[in-house]
């Protein structure tokens, strides 16, 4: 079931919806029922929408050299975290601790968005994004996403684009 919304406030809407909201940004909201038993959040998203994972993006948080840093990947890989901190001119990445991005993001695991964050952190967006008109990704719950273009999001979070994905 999705959505279009396009430069309307939509009621209970999330930080992310409310972002690209004001932004003015071009996005479809998709939502379908979470199961918590699903083994990977970004798989389920991609199933129950049925698009294929290489357009489905994780929002992950990263540690590089002691600053919280936002990687968006593809569902279908991982995070390739020496390729992070070389994108963000650091030397080692870490995963961060999910408590801490929980409490920095606003956002819960497996629905944590890059968009409207509580705390504006360095982003970094897969390159692989750019093979695509639209890309989805969490719209700040578990079982909501976003759709909008790669070049939407890279402006809207000052994202660096990076071959930061693997797989």
């Amino acid at each position: 079931m999705a959505k279009k919304a396009k430069k309307q406030q939509q009621s209970g809407g999330t930080p992310a919806t409310v972002a690209l909201t004001t932004a003015g940004m071009d996005f479809t909201v998709h939502s379908y029922d979470h199961d918590p038993s699903h083994p990977s959040y970004g798989e389920e998203a991609a199933e129950a929408m049925g698009v294929s994972p290489d357009r489905v993006f994780k929002t992950l948080v990263a540690d590089v050299d002691g600053a919280l840093t936002v990687a968006v990947v593809p569902v279908s890989g991982s995070l390739d975290l020496k390729a992070l901190a070389a994108a963000v001119g650091g030397k080692r990445a870490t995963m961060a601790d999910p408590a801490l991005a929980e409490r920095t993001t606003g956002y819960v695991r497996g629905g944590i968005s890059p968009l409207g964050q509580r705390k504006r952190l360095p982003t970094v967006l897969d390159d692989s994004a750019k093979a695509h008109g639209t890309i989805c990704l969490s719209a700040g719950r578990r079982g909501l996403e976003v759709e909008l273009s790669p070049g939407d999001l890279a402006q809207l979070t000052s994202a660096v684009l990076a071959p930061i994905g693997r797989g």
